[in-house]
């Protein structure tokens, strides 16, 4: 992976633990909050959208609306089935599993759908993140695995992680083999979302604008920052760079929000979350080596 490709994803990575820092002070929002910052993020890059349409050859297609649609759907359904997860079972099981099977599935299906031929540095930095995100997740308490939710929790978060791997392999797809360009592709499928949550939420108004009180500052702020961060990804991508190499890569977010944990909310400093940076960083250096 070349250089400005790298530097792509790793300022992604930032973005992205910025805006789930802001998302999880308002994880008691729900769905409304999804919905807010869903409306936020079309409304704000419409302009850019309809700049790129109006100067460059977009050709539709039925593959290109497929892929819009079925990228829409999977991101739909990762959100739901990670909330689902984080409420039947533990988060230290759902979270470490998630992360962790979504760069190896997303690497394989980018080996089977793309024909991308992988490395042994691209392979052992691979390894060397999803140990990361297991130190980091887990702090070497195992103990969640071995609880009565604990094998409930394994599945949730391989689903999870499957969707994960799903999307970004469908994403990839679209902008590499389809040509669709990077914020083109992420204002769609967050458009399709809009009239997916659209029923559910305005079910209920008044629910809706109680549960948002006090975070539509925050709801600006992801639906802003969180598009950004995986249009800076599908642009390396398009740029290029190796999916089976960019998905593992974007998960040095781990190590971004491990360290916002311990230096904005003051939580503990201890040797499994320094192993576990230290690994993020080697992995990050042997994919951009690869």
């Amino acid at each position: 992976m070349t250089l400005v490709p790298l530097l792509l994803v790793i300022l992604a990575a930032f973005i992205h633990a910025t805006w789930n820092l802001l998302s999880k002070r308002a994880a008691e929002a729900g769905a409304a909050f999804v919905f807010a910052y869903n409306v936020v993020a079309c409304l704000a890059y419409l302009p850019w959208v309809g700049w790129i349409v109006a100067h460059n050859e977009l050709v539709w297609s039925l593959p290109v609306a497929g892929c819009l649609l079925l990228s829409a759907i999977i991101h739909l359904a990762y959100s739901l089935c990670l909330q689902r997860g984080y409420r039947v079972a533990d988060l230290s099981v759902v979270y470490p599993i998630a992360r962790g099977t979504g760069p190896m599935l997303s690497s394989i299906g980018a080996f089977m759908v793309l024909r991308e031929t992988p490395t042994s540095l691209g392979l052992f930095g691979l390894l060397a993140v999803v140990a990361g995100i297991g130190f980091i997740s887990t702090q070497g308490d195992l103990s969640a695995f071995r609880r009565p939710k604990g094998q409930e929790g394994v599945r949730w978060g391989f689903a999870t992680g499957s969707l994960i791997a799903s999307y970004t392999v469908v994403d990839g797809y679209g902008v590499k083999v389809l040509g669709i360009h990077p914020v083109v592709l992420d204002w769609f499928t967050n458009f399709i979302r809009f009239f997916m949550l659209a029923p559910i939420v305005l079910s209920n108004p008044v629910r809706a604008r109680k549960a948002m009180r006090g975070h539509w500052l925050l709801a600006i702020g992801v639906g802003l920052l969180s598009p950004l961060s995986y249009i800076l990804v599908l642009t390396a991508i398009d740029m290029g760079a190796p999916l089976s190499l960019v998905a593992p890569a974007r998960e040095m977010s781990m190590m971004v929000g491990a360290m916002f944990g311990m230096v904005l909310l003051g939580e503990p400093v201890n040797a499994w979350r320094i192993a576990g940076c230290l690994a993020l960083v080697l992995g990050v250096v042997l994919l951009g080596a690869a």
